[in-house]
């Protein structure tokens, strides 16, 4: 689902939290136009140099106290609906640069639910530039998901390679301009691949999953903190039994 940020003051404070870190990291002076910055932040920083970069700017989301209630609040009700009441949020972010023509920065056709993650979980998918084309996302639609998953047997020899060229006319890539938000389960399969347009990508991610739903590998506590909770559940949460008591 791709809808309005629902809290605009709230992203935009990212945003240029995002490009007034990135200009101190490169030593340059703090943009006046973020969006224009960040799309020409290839003629500014090599490929080598993009991952400290990138770790810079995430290092500056977790000592940010505001960061977590802003991001959360650019989808809260969107996510009340689809995901439940009670949640439990990602404790860190996902955080994405991708250059143009940069081959080293891909993420290939996957499903997050293959590995450690629970398919619980949504995740909110937030560009902090317009994306389109071969500089936003790909995704499998939920229509053609079951007739892949029942193939994927044949491609145990070829792999994810052979998987993308068979599958890639199925594959639909996500025009998002900024100010929109897409929210997505990551049980669909997904992913990107090299940015052949003009500008640079730059991408958040964050999952989020009703909190008393079945975890995997990323626990409560671990990977997920609760966001969310209702007084019953508090109240609960907190119950210890009387100890000594036998009737």
């Amino acid at each position: 689902m791709i809808a309005d940020a629902e809290d605009r003051g709230s992203l935009d404070k990212i945003r240029e939290l995002t490009a007034n870190r990135a200009a101190a990291f490169l030593q340059l002076p703090t943009p006046d136009d973020p969006a224009a910055f960040m799309d020409a932040i290839g003629g500014r920083v090599s490929p080598e140099r993009l991952n400290d970069l990138r770790l810079a700017i995430i290092e500056t989301f977790k000592s940010t106290t505001w960061f977590r209630e802003a991001y959360f609040s650019c989808a809260r009700n969107l996510l009340d609906t689809i995901v439940g009441n009670e949640l439990a949020m990602q404790r860190g972010v996902g955080f994405s640069i991708q250059l143009p023509n940069d081959e080293q920065s891909l993420l290939p056709l996957h499903s997050d639910a293959w590995s450690e993650d629970s398919p619980f979980e949504i995740v909110l998918w937030i560009p902090l530039v317009d994306v389109y084309r071969t500089k936003s996302m790909f995704i499998l639609p939920l229509a053609h998901e079951a007739r892949w998953r029942e193939k994927m047997p044949q491609y145990a020899e070829g792999g994810v390679a052979a998987l993308f060229r068979d599958m890639e006319a199925d594959l639909q890539w996500l025009d998002i301009p900024y100010g929109k938000v897409l929210l997505f389960t990551h049980t669909l399969m997904h992913g990107n691949h090299v940015n052949h347009e003009a500008t640079a990508r730059w991408s958040t991610n964050v999952r989020f999953k009703a909190l008393f739903t079945p975890y995997s590998d990323k626990r409560l506590g671990d990977f997920f903190d609760p966001i969310t909770i209702r007084a019953a559940s508090r109240i609960g949460m907190t119950y210890e039994q009387p100890r000594g008591f036998t009737e």
